[in-house]
């Protein structure tokens, strides 16, 4: 009996003898199968194969874990150190025993917490090794490939983890789309992690809001107004999302709320055909 694993979206099933006939969570419009087709992998083969963790610190109190070389979405956890205890945001495949050491040396985890279905991925073995609980939003529960007691669901728009760390959920990419506040993070500035609800773009002063990413479908004006005015109440200097490279640096509050409004504007009227680009191009 195996923990059958999706090599292109990571996410994590529970045993069976074969690998599952499907993948739901790719066969989604928000994902997709792979040009080869659905393909199936286990840990012990990503181990095999050398697959390892790199560890980086963004800032005191922030460690982000990732899978080298890169795996399925390619996505890093965010390793969040309180005085209260450790929250993991977001997940990965695996985490190796060198990294397991290392947490566990930074205060271990006491809670996961994970911002969309996309990102589920190994929350349950990571759970067990540290005795964490996770905390997953009810409205995608149908979207849990492998159940586990310590999972937790929790409902509504806000969850206090514990003092200081504040789940949102602000719907979007997935009805239980989910970001964390940080209050104390950045110097008392606070700290928005992100994943991609609210996904940071190339240009790291700007962010984007989108149903599906890979397959380019946008949001209503209306969902895009409606998050960023739910996260409007909680202030915070920089904002991480999904990836290693992947953050705003400063004034990340401003960039999430100029950015939907350019989102939307868009939406009404493309850029390209604004009267002030037109004058721009005839210049």
């Amino acid at each position: 009996m195996k923990n059958w694993v999706c090599a292109t979206c990571g996410a994590q099933f529970s045993e069976s003898e074969q690998p599952p006939a499907h993948c739901p969570v790719c066969e989604d419009d928000r994902q997709y199968v792979g040009y080869n087709g659905q393909q199936w992998t286990t840990i012990e083969e990503l181990r095999a194969k050398g697959h390892q963790n790199k560890i980086v610190e963004h800032e005191p109190g922030l460690i982000g874990i990732g899978i080298t070389p890169t795996f399925a979405i390619g996505q890093r956890a965010l390793l969040v150190q309180t005085p209260q205890g450790n929250v993991l945001w977001d997940c990965i495949p695996f985490i190796d025993e060198q990294t397991a050491e290392f947490i566990e040396s930074h205060g271990g985890i006491k809670a996961i917490a994970i911002s969309h279905p996309h990102y589920y991925t190994g929350m349950v073995d990571i759970a067990k090794r540290f005795h964490a609980t996770i905390y997953l939003h009810e409205a995608d529960k149908h979207w849990i490939m492998r159940s586990d007691p310590s999972i937790t669901l929790w409902s509504g728009d806000t969850l206090k983890l514990m003092e200081g760390i504040t789940l949102l959920r602000l719907g979007g990419h997935f009805a239980g789309g989910t970001v964390l506040h940080w209050a104390q993070g950045a110097e008392g500035k606070g700290l928005l992690l992100s994943g991609d609800i609210i996904q940071v773009v190339s240009d790291r002063r700007w962010l984007t809001f989108m149903y599906s990413y890979p397959n380019m479908i946008p949001l209503p004006a209306s969902e895009v107004e409606r998050m960023s005015k739910a996260v409007a109440a909680y202030p915070f200097e920089r904002l991480y999302g999904a990836w290693f490279e992947k953050y705003v640096a400063a004034d990340a509050y401003n960039a999430v709320q100029r950015s939907a409004e350019r989102y939307i504007k868009a939406l009404q009227t493309p850029l390209s055909l604004r009267p002030e680009a037109i004058e721009g191009a005839q210049q």
